[in-house]
């Protein structure tokens, strides 16, 4: 595992799309798998700017999204689809027909798990995989909970993820309280993940599953036990981990 340290979100965004675009120029039909949420906004515009650059290309990659929230249909401009369109796919030379997320509007949670199961073992697994950590240490919205999930699944969200997600919604009553979510062993499938993670509310968290004990009660901790993972971090976020481990612990 390799932590790199910048001084902002912006800084740590580009350093992040660096390391993003070098997957797509040596495989430029790389299977992507992308995150949503406020961490990985600033790495989706640089990414933007590079294709506008003439620096990367989209256009033979394939796209599999971690979640979704259940109950919002793909134009709802809360929905994990919206999201992407508005920050990367609509900026970029991706073919739409090669971007996939669960359906929020399934009604059959099962065959909807068991379709985007199907869907993810025809690629193979992904090249990259992209995650963000919440506060109570979810990637995609696998919960804390007794055991690691395996492949994808419909998830009762926490109460804290629910009021940490109210700040995208006109209040917390209109925020979706389940999510279709890969699996914790679909993300551990991934040749590479990329972690990012930004703001003060993030670094005990980010310290906890980087360092902590291997537990399902803190479902990033897993990421410990991946081959090949990177960290892109701002000074807050790395705040606990430098102040814990020497500053010897990130890479400046």
């Amino acid at each position: 595992m390799k932590i790199f340290y910048s001084k902002t979100k912006e800084e740590a965004g580009k350093k992040a799309a660096g390391s993003f675009a070098a997957v797509l120029k040596s495989k430029p039909d790389a299977v992507l798998g992308l995150a949503t949420g406020s961490s990985p906004e600033p790495m989706y515009l640089s990414l933007a700017e590079m294709y506008n650059a003439g620096e990367v290309s989209f256009a033979k990659a394939r796209s599999v999204n971690l979640d979704e929230y259940v109950g919002l249909s793909a134009d709802h401009d809360q929905s994990y689809a919206y999201f992407m369109r508005k920050h990367l796919f609509d900026k970029v030379d991706i073919d739409l027909a090669n971007t996939n997320l669960p359906n929020g509007l399934a009604t059959d949670y099962a065959a909807e798990c068991a379709r985007y199961d199907a869907l993810f073992d025809s690629f193979g697994g992904t090249d990259l995989q992209i995650l963000g950590i919440g506060l109570n240490g979810h990637i995609g919205f696998n919960e804390p909970a007794d055991e690691f999930t395996k492949g994808t699944n419909a998830v009762k969200l926490t109460e804290s993820t629910v009021k940490a997600n109210s700040r995208f919604f006109a209040s917390e009553s209109d925020v979706p309280t389940m999510a279709f979510s890969m699996g914790i062993g679909q993300i551990m499938r991934a040749k590479k993940i990329i972690l990012l993670a930004n703001g003060k509310a993030k670094a005990d968290i980010l310290e906890t599953a980087l360092f902590g004990k291997v537990t399902p009660s803190v479902p990033a901790s897993i990421l410990q036990f991946a081959a090949d993972v990177e960290v892109y971090a701002d000074e807050d976020a790395l705040s606990v981990i430098i102040e814990k481990h020497g500053k010897d612990a990130v890479i400046y």
